[in-house]
């Protein structure tokens, strides 16, 4: 921590941190400084000037903003030389910024419909800037008390108002310049998209590359937005609409945790998210999901009340009649015939009673989560360590010195997480990515390695016996803390760095290089997925990973450690609470007697002991033994087109209708409800009281916003419970969310010190603009921090831990290194002539493109079609020819381009990231951010194209 030292601001004391600045410490203490450019998290920047204060002793005005603390020092913030100096700084920054909306007198009591009659010809009014009472201008204007009737007439820059791009709009006849949007971009994303520009000599901001969002590589993350003082930057959908309160929740699109703020209108309906800045989840940050992506909520075809079919229609019923037509039919199907799978964003509590009723009521171990298409993700880890989540808080990744990324298209699927990644390359750590696929960190990083799909294993393989080659290997760490250490070096004796090199397609330098980027350092990190990484490699590819860690000492200290990429908001969650068909909650063994005795005790029933299905094999279970399905949400679908199990999607809907009973709760009527015999209505994560588990352990409460109006939706944790009473079964009789929490404390040791009142109480939420002060909004939504618990947290005392295996390891606890047969998996497509289509994305592109403007723009672009010559001349194919690639999902039209580079049998396209922000942006589908699709490599077809 650092030193303390005292100052004094207005005759104040104030004690505050060395290294700070004035500003900083004014706002910790309360105090009003005005300022425009100045924002937390960025660098200090001094652009307006309006933060000026005086400071006894010494010389002229300086910007609060760029001052440090020094102890003793007396700061006056509000003397009348300052306070004019102020009004002369806004005089001049209003000289280009209309300013008939931040003086009017009638700005308390017209609304957006009023005419105007004393300012007929205004066209400036509050109500007509997008930002309406939220404009920070507006708020400094009323605080320096400024008289603008007789200002000088503003000019007006009279440019074109962007409203083509996905997602907000550009206004920059309202931009003042101060540069929060650009700095944002770089400094806290570390992105490029918006830039200062010249325009006739004068600086003002634009995108990077050409006029639209689309060319500029924008994420669409909504950062610019949520920092800009004005309108110059506002979201496309109800720009003009004034919250009237704020609630606090915590993001249902991925697994980071992000905390959001949902601004709502007197009518209960969500118009604005804006990231938590006090949250060390995601430190202020969103992304296009959470930014743009919980409108879904708002939804008009949001189901309100239970459907039964009857006589082949599903028809409305009441909750009473729903349940009882369940609970009369369910009892037939217990054992293999039934299956209960839960949504992404199922609560903790919810996925725990889902695999208690199960395993007590229904005598099955058939349970998962509709996200969960690579369960072997943390299969090594757990094997290894004993834990399947990340070892380290997502933003110690900012601070390491290395990072390695293993086949993850972060930045799309979990996309906070990517930002620390990225800034710690801008401050000089080192990058590594393992992927077929060109994805965006591939553009950042310091060395890509492309290996052959397939080849994976053995290219980790390949790093680890470089590393041990190098001389590499911590034997000291590996000595005190680890098993098996001779095992893996018998395993990687085997293998020929040349061999390596040749089966997957990466030399043997930079295979070495990578090995000492990576090895080379005392602060060193593992992100990995494992998107395309095929079945039958999986696990091993997760031990290998895990070794690389283990062997270098790379564990149990901060900016060190593994991160598994998952990809359901709260599936570690479920993991945890053994909604999955292998463990029981805590990760007890099914295969263990005293495990199973345990919960026999505490529910009264014994789990059974045969090993469940999982979500894929669910998919192929329903053309032959399961009978009965309860599917909560509508990521069935999505997941079957994302998993690696040779499942059509045609084929997954095919196999509902063969069910004598598919019971559906769910938000909208999705394709899996319309096949269900009963569907419920499912409350939204803003309606119901739970808890949600991040990929960091970070244990965080959601609480309901609101309540919706005419809707009989309910929360599946008190389905369940209606379905287990109603069945005779005990133990299902909770009131509330919080009482499940209270029988998962008691069960699962690493929740032993979780409650829904102790994060309440840890967790307080002031969010209640207050209009007579005048502090942005922004700064209002929390008063401390809302740290959440990470795991473990073993008791009502326990502060939670942030970094696993800090202590080190001991005896039993020490970890095994494993030794996977490092080998290589022949993928190959459909037919004699079949390639495989490996995807790609990045934010910007290389070569040229066209923006064709309209009120949605779209890229209009030539498409490179990457080609092996080998597989051209078999094809009969040369350079610059048209070409077609087909798979089973999609057929795409391109120019070929012969690579001696590419792999032999390996097709490679590169999208842009805007196309896929255009195509959710324009979806009907009322949740369109749930079903984003990924970049699965598929066996493909190319011909020439006529």
């Amino acid at each position: 921590m650092a030193d303390e030292i005292n100052i004094t601001i207005d005759g104040v004391a104030v004690k505050t941190e060395a290294g700070k600045m004035v500003l900083e410490a004014a706002i910790d203490a309360g105090v009003y400084v005005p300022y425009l450019c100045y924002h937390p998290g960025m660098k200090p920047y001094a652009a307006c000037r309006m933060c000026v204060v005086e400071v006894e002793g010494g010389r002229g005005y300086p910007a609060s903003c760029t001052l440090p603390v020094q102890d003793g020092m007396s700061v006056r913030t509000s003397t009348n030389e300052v306070y004019e100096l102020r009004r002369s700084i806004m005089e001049m920054l209003i000289s280009e910024h209309p300013h008939g909306c931040l003086t009017c007198h009638r700005i308390d009591l017209c609304g957006p419909q009023d005419i105007c009659l004393r300012h007929v010809s205004v066209n400036d009014r509050c109500v007509v800037c997008p930002k309406n009472e939220r404009c920070e201008l507006k708020d400094t204007t009323r605080f320096l008390d400024m008289d603008l009737e007789s200002a000088l007439t503003y000019k007006y820059r009279n440019l074109q108002i962007e409203t083509g791009d996905p997602f907000y709009d550009r206004d920059y006849n309202l931009c003042i310049v101060c540069g929060r949007c650009v700095r944002a971009c770089e400094e806290l994303r570390g992105d490029n998209a918006i830039t200062f520009t010249d325009r006739s000599g004068k600086a003002l901001v634009g995108t990077s590359h050409g006029t639209s969002l689309l060319e500029s590589g924008c994420e669409f993350c909504g950062a610019c937005i949520d920092v800009c003082p004005v309108g110059a930057l506002v979201e496309s959908d109800h720009k003009w609409e004034k919250a009237n309160r704020v609630e606090k929740t915590v993001c249902p699109h991925c697994p980071v945790g992000c905390q959001l703020n949902l601004e709502l209108n007197k009518f209960d309906k969500v118009i604005r998210v804006v990231p938590e800045l006090n949250s060390p989840a995601n430190k202020g940050q969103a992304c296009f999901k959470g930014k743009f992506g919980l409108e879904f909520v708002n939804h008009k075809e949001r189901l309100t009340t239970p459907l039964i079919r009857r006589n082949g229609v599903l028809e409305k019923a009441t909750w009473e009649e729903a349940l009882d037509y369940v609970a009369e039919r369910l009892p037939q199907y217990k054992g293999d015939q039934f299956a209960i799978l839960t949504a992404p964003d199922s609560s903790n509590e919810e996925h725990y009673l889902a695999q208690k009723f199960a395993r007590a009521v229904m005598v099955t171990n058939n349970v998962d989560q509709t996200s969960d298409t690579a369960p072997e993700l943390v299969h090594g880890p757990i094997n290894a360590l004993g834990h399947g989540a990340a070892t380290n808080p997502i933003w110690d990744l900012e601070e390491a010195r290395s990072i390695l990324v293993f086949n993850a298209n972060i930045t799309e699927g979990q996309n906070v997480a990517a930002v620390p990644i990225k800034r710690a390359v801008q401050a000089g750590a080192n990058l590594v990515v393992i992927d077929p696929r060109e994805v965006e960190l591939t553009r950042y990083a310091t060395l890509w390695l492309r290996p052959r799909p397939g080849s994976e294993l053995t290219l980790l393989g390949g790093l680890l016996k470089s590393v041990y080659d190098q001389g590499l290997v911590d034997n000291a760490w590996v000595e005190e803390n680890c098993r098996g250490l001779g095992d893996l070096a018998g395993q990687l004796s085997k293998l020929d760095l040349d061999t390596v090199a040749g089966e997957t397609g990466v030399s043997a330098n930079d295979i070495q290089q990578a090995a000492r980027l990576y090895a080379g350092s005392r602060m060193s990190t593992v992100v990995y997925g494992l998107d395309n990484v095929l079945r039958e490699i999986r696990k091993e590819c997760t031990e290998a990973l895990s070794n690389l860690a283990l062997v270098t000492g790379n564990l149990g200290r901060p900016h060190t450690g593994l991160y598994p990429m998952r990809r359901g908001a709260n599936e570690q969650g479920a993991w945890d609470m053994g909604c999955v068909p292998d463990f029981l909650p805590g990760y007890r063994r099914l295969s263990s007697h005293d495990d199973r005795d345990f919960f026999e005790q505490a529910w009264g029933e014994m789990a059974p002991i045969e090993q469940g299905l999982n979500l894929e094999a669910v998919f192929a279970a329903l053309h032959s033994t399961l009978k009965a399905l309860f599917v909560v949400g509508d990521g069935l679908v999505h997941s079957a087109e994302s998993a690696d199990a040779g499942e059509e999607v045609a084929d997954v809907l095919t196999g509902l209708e063969n069910l004598d009973l598919l019971v559906v709760q769910d938000h909208f009527l999705g394709e899996t409800a319309r096949k269900a015999h009963v569907v419920l209505p499912r409350s939204a994560f803003t309606e119901k009281h739970g808890t949600f588990t991040s990929m960091e352990r970070r244990v965080q409460h959601i609480r309901p916003a609101y309540k919706v109006k005419n809707s009989e939706a309910r929360p599946e944790w008190e389905t369940i419970c209606g379905l287990a009473q109603k069945m005779g079964a005990a133990g299902f009789d909770f009131q509330d969310a919080s009482e499940i929490m209270d029988e998962i404390a008691s069960l699962v040791p690493e929740y032993a010190g979780i409650s829904h009142s102790r994060l309440e109480s840890e967790a307080v939420l002031v969010a209640r603009p207050d209009p007579s002060n005048p502090l942005p909004i922004q700064v209002l939504y929390s008063e401390k921090e809302h740290k959440g618990l990470q795991l473990p947290c073993t008791g009502p005392d326990h502060p939670g831990t942030s970094c696993l295996f800090e202590d080190g390891f001991a005896g039993d606890n020490r970890p095994t290194i494993a030794a996977p047969e490092f080998r290589t998996v022949h993928l190959n497509g459909a037919g004699e002539e079949s390639l495989l289509l490996v995807p790609g994305r990045v934010l910007y592109s290389d070569r040229p493109m066209e923006v064709v403007a309209g009120r949605l723009n779209s890229i209009k672009r030539e498409e490179l079609v990457s080609l092996n010559p080998e597989d051209a001349g078999s094809l009969g194919v040369v350079e610059g020819d048209p070409v077609e690639v087909k798979t089973r999902s999609q057929s795409i039209r391109g120019v070929a381009t012969l690579e001696d580079s590419a792999h032999k049998g390996v097709v490679s396209i590169t999208g842009l990231f805007g196309q896929l922000a255009i195509d959710l942006d324009a979806s009907d589908s009322p949740d369109p951010m749930a079903s984003a699709p990924g970049l699965n490599i598929e066996p493909a077809t190319v011909s020439k194209a006529e």
